[in-house]
């Protein structure tokens, strides 16, 4: 057989019914097939470490000349003199997990509770509701048919990228507003749970390496808005309207408690009435974003759950209109009460926020503020000689002052707010 050369690939004639061979004499293992159809494809054929027979398509002729397609075979067969296996590594790329299928994989291993978050337990259901949104409507939709194996760093912060300049927005078909947009939090929260589950496919022997690792997630500005004390005073008064108005009560009360608590939206509509201490001035949550806590709250907030909860015979401190659930309809009531009072991107966690903002200008620090907020590790098994006295106390004086905003009272300065708090701790003190 002679040398490959293009006057003898162009004569090369197919044959019926079968591929017919033809093999370089200079490199060796270097051929040309010629499938029945007349189509003429560069392979090369060697045995890998296993020393069994394998074929490798380099390309087909006319896109590929002689020569280069020569060049190409002496570098795969170079290859497999160090070991390699230019085909099965071929099949391993091309038979990979795509971003799609490990995201799949992760949501269902994770929904099973065989996965463990930062915490060492297993992922919370809240939270892969959450990455199944950023999943589906973000992440699938602009890498999902890639393959895991060909991406690189800079394919993940492209990904970051787009999604923060919003092409992955779409109309949302179910849960609440109107469309996916795009922005700096959106392309943070959903490269995050990128990366969190490639690690996990990692670890667990589905991937060799993470391309999400070194990732840098973009930054983005935090939540500052909150309700002046002028505008909870105004709020207030408008719920009082509306509540004679006929508006939804257990709506209302949810609103107001989550004022005088700071708790977030679903530790204040999932409340059961057991949890409630009230001769501790204490709610003992089993479960919430951090862990089991003892949270404070305040006599004003105890007051109001209490009177709450004796409005019906549910489990629940805020139980639904019906069936045995509670009630999930506060943003919608929100909504309404900040239509009539005219208040703009007033949101559940804009009253958390509040509860902050208020507690900071009553002068208490950051730190009580947090353990207020349940940021602190306090769990419900350092039941109450670890509820510090200083959260129960401040938890009471915040409670009190948005009670007293809400239900119409005047707006104390700084220096009036300074000189009732010591006027009360010094009569304390003569008690």
């Amino acid at each position: 057989m002679p040398k490959l050369t293009k006057k003898f690939v162009d004569a090369l004639q197919h044959t019926s019914g079968r591929d017919m061979f033809a093999w370089d004499t200079e490199v060796r293992g270097f051929g040309i097939r010629v499938k029945p159809s007349g189509t003429k494809t560069f392979l090369i054929q060697y045995r890998n470490a296993e020393r069994r027979t394998r074929r490798y398509v380099i390309g087909q002729y006319g896109i590929l000349t002689v020569e280069r397609a020569r060049d190409l075979a002496q570098k795969k067969l170079a290859s497999v003199i160090d070991g390699g296996d230019p085909s099965e590594e071929r099949h391993a790329a091309r038979d990979g997990l795509t971003v799609a299928e490990i995201c799949d994989w992760y949501l269902e291993e994770a929904e099973a509770g065989r996965l463990l978050g930062r915490n060492r337990r297993p992922i919370k259901a809240s939270s892969v509701a959450g990455d199944r949104s950023r999943i589906e409507q973000h992440i699938k939709p602009l890498v999902g048919t890639r393959l895991v194996s060909h991406l690189k760093l800079g394919d993940i912060e492209a990904l970051q990228a787009d999604i923060a300049a919003g092409k992955s927005a779409r109309k949302k078909t179910c849960g609440r507003g109107g469309k996916t947009s795009g922005g700096a939090g959106v392309a943070g929260r959903a490269i995050s749970t990128l990366r969190s589950l490639l690690n996990h496919a990692r670890r667990h022997g589905m991937i060799e390496q993470s391309p999400a690792n070194g990732v840098r997630v973009i930054a983005s500005d935090r939540l500052k808005r909150h309700l002046s004390v002028g505008e909870v005073r105004h709020l207030g008064k408008i719920m009082t309207q509306m509540e004679r108005e006929g508006e939804h009560p257990t709506g209302l009360a949810a609103i107001r408690a989550m004022l005088l608590t700071g708790f977030r939206r679903m530790e204040v509509l999932a409340m059961r009435k057991e949890w409630i201490e009230a001769d501790d001035n204490c709610v003992a949550f089993p479960e919430t974003k951090s862990g089991a806590q003892m949270r404070a709250a305040g006599d004003d907030a105890v007051i109001h759950l209490l009177r709450q909860a004796q409005r019906s015979r549910s489990a629940f401190v805020f139980p639904a209109d019906w069936g045995d659930g509670h009630f999930v309809g506060v943003v919608r009531v929100l909504d309404r009460v900040c239509a009539r009072a005219g208040l703009e991107d007033v949101t559940p966690h804009v009253l958390r926020h509040t509860f902050a903002s208020i507690a900071a200008s009553l002068g208490f620090s950051e730190l009580t503020i947090a353990g207020l907020l349940g940021h602190g590790p306090r769990g419900v098994t350092q039941r109450y000689v670890h509820l510090d006295a200083a959260l129960v106390i401040a938890a009471d004086q915040v409670a009190a002052e948005i009670a007293r905003l809400l239900d119409g009272g005047e707006i104390m300065t700084m220096k009036e707010v300074k000189r009732r708090r010591f006027s009360e701790m010094y009569a304390s003190l003569q008690q």
